[in-house]
């Protein structure tokens, strides 16, 4: 008898979904950036977010991407490899009545391999910590064109892992820790 599919639950902090309860599937390897990051980060993007093009590599709860939307931003592309997450941002996305959301099953290699490059204003790039592959996305990133040319890009890593080499013209505008969290805001062209 296969165990029946828990979910969990966060908050919207900000926005005009201040305060609303979403719930996430708890798949392995899903693990919500917790309020206070994403407070200090959304303070960070302010100036940027209204109207923003998002793209959030690694959706998982869509903490980042729901959170991107109840702020202004136009759009955001969230990508996950898993059935059981996708269905859920959907459903969310459904109950909050967003046309802003836009869900596409497959990994993110696949995304920034096989699809048409659009240009995004923010990156999520908060990988599965096992993977420590952010260089590599940042890399892919700047090689395939999916990027505005002031475009921010954010990061989150486990503590204690080294920091990603940056792009070429990329610079670090912030990094903080909290936990076992390091996460940071790069500027490309910046």
């Amino acid at each position: 008898m296969a165990a029946a599919h828990k979910a969990g639950q966060l908050r919207i902090i900000g926005g005009t979904w201040r305060g609303r309860k979403i719930d996430f599937a708890t798949e392995p390897g899903v693990r919500p950036t917790p309020d206070r990051i994403r407070e200090t980060l959304f303070n960070w993007l302010q100036p940027n977010i209204a109207g923003a093009r998002c793209l959030d590599l690694f959706s998982g709860s869509g903490a980042l991407g729901f959170e991107a939307l109840s702020r202004g931003a136009a759009e955001v592309v969230m990508i996950d490899q898993s059935s059981a997450v996708t269905k859920q941002l959907l459903t969310n996305a459904n109950l909050l009545k967003t046309g802003g959301a836009q869900v596409v099953q497959t990994s993110a290699d696949n995304y920034l391999q096989r699809t048409t490059p659009q240009s995004f204003d923010i990156v999520f790039l908060d990988p599965p910590f096992e993977s420590q592959a952010i260089e590599n996305y940042c890399a892919q990133l700047e090689s395939g064109q999916w990027l505005t040319s002031h475009a921010l890009i954010y990061m989150e890593r486990e503590k204690g892992t080294p920091s990603p080499h940056l792009p070429d013209g990329w610079q670090l505008h912030r990094e903080k820790k909290a936990g076992k969290v390091v996460y940071a805001l790069a500027i490309r062209g910046g």
